[in-house]
């Protein structure tokens, strides 16, 4: 069967390093946080201003004062730190965060990212995003393989772009593949989720693609 969200989520989190310094997007990036490898010195970054960011509470233990930046409530730890809005995108734009793990609405063969707004419908802006992807080290996307049965996955993004030849790697419910950001156009199927095929998944992919997969489909 295909991945669900919180193995999305524990995928993404064996792309940590120890001593990174890590921003978490809205959706199911945030579940990366309950999956942190022990042992591992991870700092998430939220750029409404902290630094350091918890587990999410328990039911009952909220503060509505602790919040990332999808406004939903967060704990502290001891070494949490606080700071406004210019000192938290200081630290992106300036290139001291190591990885930021973000959701799509299409993802370009080339690495291009579409994750802000579908034309014709009320969003709020885009937040931090266009930032993220041009001030981060590198970029993973974790978003369902496809939306309404359509592809999400394809040649190049018909949406507004976020970024260009921005993505390192996606993780999607159907498997991993990884993205050239120079050079010549690459998208490598890596890996699939246990159940899914590599027939399962040139259908549901908009883009062609390589396979270099550990263990034969």
């Amino acid at each position: 069967m295909p991945w669900t969200r919180d193995d999305m989520a524990a995928r993404a989190a064996r792309e940590l390093q120890d001593g990174f310094y890590v921003n978490l997007g809205i959706g199911i990036p945030t579940l990366v946080a309950n999956h942190v490898p022990t042992g591992f010195n991870v700092q998430l970054q939220s750029e409404n201003g902290m630094l350091g960011l918890g587990p999410f509470p328990y039911e009952g233990e909220e503060d509505a004062d602790l919040i990332n930046a999808g406004k939903q409530t967060i704990t502290q730890l001891p070494s949490s730190s606080f700071f406004d809005s210019a000192q938290s995108f200081g630290m992106i734009r300036g290139g001291h965060i190591d990885l930021s793990i973000l959701g799509a609405l299409q993802v370009g063969a080339n690495g291009d990212l579409a994750n802000w707004m579908i034309p014709g419908k009320m969003v709020k802006g885009m937040g931090g995003a266009m930032d993220l992807v041009a001030g981060v080290k590198r970029v993973i996307v974790l978003m369902e393989h496809t939306a309404g049965g359509k592809p999400k996955l394809l040649p190049e993004c018909t949406l507004p772009l976020t970024g260009a030849r921005v993505v390192d790697m996606v993780i999607s419910d159907l498997g991993v593949f990884e993205l050239a950001r120079k050079g010549p156009t690459r998208l490598v199927l890596t890996e699939l989720a246990p159940g899914v095929t590599l027939e399962d998944m040139r259908e549901k992919t908009g883009a062609t693609f390589e396979v270099a997969l550990a263990k034969a489909a």
